[in-house]
């Protein structure tokens, strides 16, 4: 990835992702991920029945890449790993909310001005100029 995409202040949806992350695969939904103590979504992702059995069994969160096809156990290389506490299903049973806390540091493959890993949500929108704030530099 772009280090402008990643830390850059224009505004550039991907709004093929989903199409291109699903192509060809089968089995998966969407998994939205809560830090237990802020209560703050540091992470959107995919997950595959494996994947949530995996996370279960394991209380870690385990998940689906959808760019390398394969099982994604979050913090394995990183060393960033994270304790599932819950989980949760919506109503319609399509999509899960996994609550977790970090064992060590953020979520992102980015990080901040100190080398720390940042959560996946640190840019705001301005909504009047659409540009990007970073609220973790």
């Amino acid at each position: 990835m772009s280090k402008e995409l990643e830390e850059g202040q224009k505004l550039e949806l991907d709004w093929n992702k989903l199409e291109k992350a699903v192509a060809g695969t089968k089995g998966i939904i969407p998994v939205a991920v809560q830090h237990a103590d802020t209560k703050e979504v540091i992470l959107v992702a995919y997950i595959n029945k494996l994947a949530f059995e995996e996370s279960l069994k394991r209380k870690m969160l385990v998940l689906w890449s959808s760019s390398r096809q394969e099982l994604w156990i979050k913090g394995l290389t990183s060393g960033e790993t994270f304790e599932l506490l819950e989980a949760r299903v919506n109503c319609e049973q399509n999509s899960l909310l996994f609550i977790v806390r970090p064992n060590r540091g953020g979520i992102c493959h980015t990080k901040n001005g100190k080398g720390e890993p940042r959560d996946c949500y640190y840019r705001k929108i301005d909504f009047s100029t659409l540009k990007l704030e970073n609220l973790d530099p």
